[in-house]
């Protein structure tokens, strides 16, 4: 397994997800309602811009590899349910829109998969539309958890 600093940030992503997810549980002695949200929301704003860094970075210093390749798109996957059901939890939306949104991730995930075995990863790489797709979420989900 290669370590350079794209799939460090990949792993701090993967990090983040359970300290995103616990600031949301904290006590109101320790930590007020909207500060929760604010810090909450930070965290998740820094895993997301992660996931745009670890992509940049990697092609720009020459460092993609296989394992890159996987664990990317496994922790945005994993970032985005763990944000989904915490957003459930909080009653700021609703759990089938989150199911939808989970199940598609999976979905893709596993066409992907479907079509490497095949031998035909490129027709399912990530298009533009796609980066599109995951910026638009990730703002979403961010404005969602700041409330």
């Amino acid at each position: 397994m290669p370590f350079n600093l794209p799939i460090f940030l990949t792993w701090l992503r993967v990090a983040l997800i359970p300290i995103c997810v616990a600031v949301f549980f904290l006590p109101d002695t320790t930590l007020i309602s909207e500060h929760r949200n604010i810090l909450g929301a930070t965290i998740f704003a820094l895993a997301a811009v992660t996931d745009w860094l670890d992509g940049f970075l990697a092609r720009r210093l020459q460092q993609t590899s296989a394992f890159g390749a996987f664990l990317d798109p496994v922790a945005d996957k994993l970032i985005v349910a763990a944000a989904l059901i915490l957003l459930v939890e909080l009653n700021r939306t609703e759990g089938w829109m989150a199911m939808i949104i989970i199940g598609r991730e999976i979905a893709i995930s596993a066409l992907r998969e479907w079509m490497a075995e095949m031998g035909n990863r490129k027709s399912v790489a990530v298009a533009y539309i796609g980066k599109l797709k995951t910026t638009a979420q990730m703002v979403a989900i961010l404005l969602l958890l700041y409330a």
